[in-house]
């Protein structure tokens, strides 16, 4: 269909590239088209998807994207899942879904949250970052809550190094938007404040869970919440990210997770770690992940 219509596009509209296109590569689009009519067409709105003639794959562009990834459909954020219904589609116009690529850094101590992000799937570390630019990790955030969460408290700066750990998506808010609906809407409120509280709650677990249990004990129960926020038994972490996050030398990670590994709890290979029995990994871990995992469900 031809792009150089002046009215919009139904959602099912496509653009297929004509002989100056080029092929699309990784879901990303590269370069759509050379036409200067289909370029018009596709910066004022009226197309949503593009065809490659090759593959025969449709490209959804961000609005035609973000507009399919919201409606209807399971929510796959615990916090924006709780709210009521209505609640939750008034809120669509402002949630833009994002990727998020292990190893970015959200904020840096000091810096103005400017977005929130309601994750979906991957995890988020939470680091108290010293003097010495040693890091300590003192939180976790996965599908069950949001990024951002000092905006509810009347903060308008990061505390704490944000760091992505576990690639996956999240929808994004500005800071703006969220003070907004946080000031309107009691049960939107009721929610973040409940998460708030759950999130205090962990990082002061955290902190008397890394001076008095053992090593092994915390790296059990560390992995357990990392399978809980990416869903699945198979994830990659480096031992020098884990000694970071637990606090301790690579030569503490290594010793801990050959014990684990001995006693067929999970397998870890260069950092690839596969838990193969849930339920011992959880024996060994301490009673802080009991407590942490309440909380959040």
């Amino acid at each position: 269909m031809s792009a150089s219509r002046t009215s919009p596009l139904p959602a099912t509209a496509l653009l297929q590239p004509r002989g100056g296109g080029e092929r699309m590569t990784n879901g990303r689009i590269l370069r759509l088209v050379k036409s200067d009519p289909e370029r018009r067409a596709i910066d004022a709105g009226q197309v949503d998807a593009v065809l490659d003639a090759e593959t025969g794959t449709a490209f959804l562009l961000p609005e035609a994207r973000r507009a399919l990834s919201l409606a209807g459909g399971q929510i796959a954020n615990s916090l924006l899942a709780a709210l009521p219904r209505e609640d939750y589609r008034s809120l669509l116009g402002e949630l833009d879904p994002v990727t998020l690529t292990s190893g970015q850094v959200l904020y840096e101590p000091g810096d103005r949250l400017r977005h929130v992000y309601f994750l979906n799937d991957g995890q988020v570390s939470l680091l108290m970052v010293m003097a010495d630019r040693k890091a300590l990790e003192v939180g976790l955030v996965g599908c069950e809550g949001v990024i951002g969460v000092a905006l509810a408290l009347g903060a308008d700066t990061s505390p704490v190094r944000v760091l992505v750990q576990g690639s996956g998506s999240a929808l994004r808010m500005s800071a703006a938007v969220f003070c907004a609906t946080f000031a309107r809407s009691l049960p939107f409120q009721r929610e973040v404040l409940r998460y708030a509280f759950a999130k205090m709650v962990q990082a002061r677990q955290t902190a008397a869970c890394n001076r008095f249990h053992q090593v092994e004990a915390r790296l059990a129960r560390w992995l357990l919440m990392t399978r809980d926020r990416v869903r699945a038994d198979e994830f990659h972490l480096t031992h020098e990210f884990l000694a970071e996050t637990l606090g301790v030398r690579r030569v503490g990670v290594t010793n801990a997770a050959s014990s684990l590994q001995r006693r067929k709890l999970i397998s870890y290979h260069r950092g690839d770690i596969r838990i193969l029995d849930r339920k011992g990994l959880q024996a060994a871990s301490c009673a802080c992940y009991e407590i942490v995992r309440n909380l959040a469900s």
